[in-house]
């Protein structure tokens, strides 16, 4: 699945849909480790006609891709990872044009209101949280999820969580999706179940975009430790982010939560009498072309090239997801330090998803001790 969310959204052809669901610089190349399997994508000068820059002669070449060999059936053959990459490009020297709406204190912590130049120039907004103190302090980027009806379906879904780590030294920044800004439209009913699936996977493209443009924010600022970023996303924002795994090397460490990464195979595999019906009213080779034309939305081509972060998967046990599926996620991620964990929830997870991961993010950015109380206290998400 796409995620619990963005799978049934973005795949509403094959099953209907389930109620889930100032400028800061950029670095120079060379302060960013980059995996020798893995070509960065950080690079200045990448034209994709992002922001105001001019562009420049990019140093980066994506590896060759090997040549595919045609599938067993005939059909033609799936791209590889190297072909995926350059559709997430951008120009890194484009200014971030960053401006700041409103700023006020929660206890000694600032919150700021901003926006900044995201992808193909439009505005994203976002909070910014800062610690007192001078740091340099970790950071952590959040993606909320997308449930139609939930008034957290936005950047508001992480804040209160992000304000008590604010208060242990942690910077965050959490940034509304396209389909939470009022800019956006979503396609029409009768534009059929195509057009609204390639919105979802263009969208998808668009926040892998904006949020390496988040991290340039981050990277900007001289209170921030630029070797301590970790990512937290969910639902929809939790299958970008196991995307954006494979194509970002800025960041440490992510937890994904309640989503699955295998989208095409997971809906061919399917014995649900429903999907079947509907995959063949679509029509299965309309289906596998979809899945082929956009491949660079489903993250299984990504879990591969995840060596250098640390990965932790969090599920809920009201979601089809079963323990042996989450397993074999997990398997196909190919970071050295990952875990997985089931609770006893449905999609919004609970107090004791939260509690983990904070913990778990504690330990990975070496954040002084939290306020596991506080943490306990924060409202239930719906």
């Amino acid at each position: 699945m796409r995620t619990l969310l963005s799978f049934i959204v973005l795949l509403f052809l094959i099953a209907t849909a389930a109620s889930a669901q100032s400028p800061s610089p950029t670095p120079p190349p060379s302060s960013t480790p980059t995996p020798e399997d893995r070509p960065t994508l950080n690079r200045p000068g990448s034209n994709t006609g992002l922001g105001s820059a001019t562009p420049t002669p990019t140093p980066y070449s994506a590896p060759a891709a090997q040549p595919a060999q045609a599938e067993g059936n005939g059909e033609p053959p799936k791209p590889s990872y190297p072909d995926l990459l350059p559709r997430f490009d951008y120009d890194s020297h484009a200014g971030l044009e960053m401006r700041e709406t409103d700023v006020h204190k929660r206890d000694k912590v600032r919150l700021i209101e901003l926006n900044y130049a995201g992808a193909s120039g439009d505005r994203v907004p976002a909070y910014l949280l800062i610690p007192p103190g001078g740091g340099p302090f970790p950071a952590i980027i959040w993606g909320h999820w997308l449930k139609k009806g939930s008034p957290l379906a936005n950047k508001d879904e992480f804040l209160e969580e992000a304000v008590v780590l604010a208060r242990s030294g942690v910077v965050s920044l959490l940034i509304d999706a396209p389909q939470a800004r009022h800019e956006w439209v979503e396609a029409k009913g009768d534009a059929g179940p195509m057009e609204t699936a390639r919105q979802q996977s263009e969208a998808s493209v668009h926040q892998v975009t904006d949020l390496r443009r988040g991290i340039d924010l981050l990277y900007g600022r001289p209170d921030v430790d630029r070797k301590r970023i970790a990512y937290v996303g969910h639902s929809w924002d939790a299958h970008v982010g196991a995307i954006l795994a494979g194509v970002e090397t800025r960041i440490i460490a992510y937890v994904l939560m309640a989503s699955g990464y295998a989208d095409e195979e997971e809906a061919f595999a399917s014995k649900d009498p429903q999907r079947m019906a509907q995959i063949k009213q679509v029509g299965e080779d309309n289906v596998r072309e979809y899945f082929r034309e956009y491949a660079w939305d489903d993250p299984v081509y990504f879990l591969g090239h995840t060596d250098r972060e640390s990965i932790f998967l969090q599920f809920a046990s009201g979601d089809p997801i079963t323990k042996e599926a989450a397993q074999k996620y997990l398997d196909r991620f190919s970071s050295k330090d990952k875990k997985m964990e089931f609770y006893d929830a449905g999609h919004a997870l609970n107090a004791a998803a939260r509690l983990d991961r904070d913990r778990w993010l504690q330990k990975h950015l070496a954040i002084k001790k939290i306020d596991e109380k506080e943490l306990e206290e924060i409202p239930r998400l719906k």
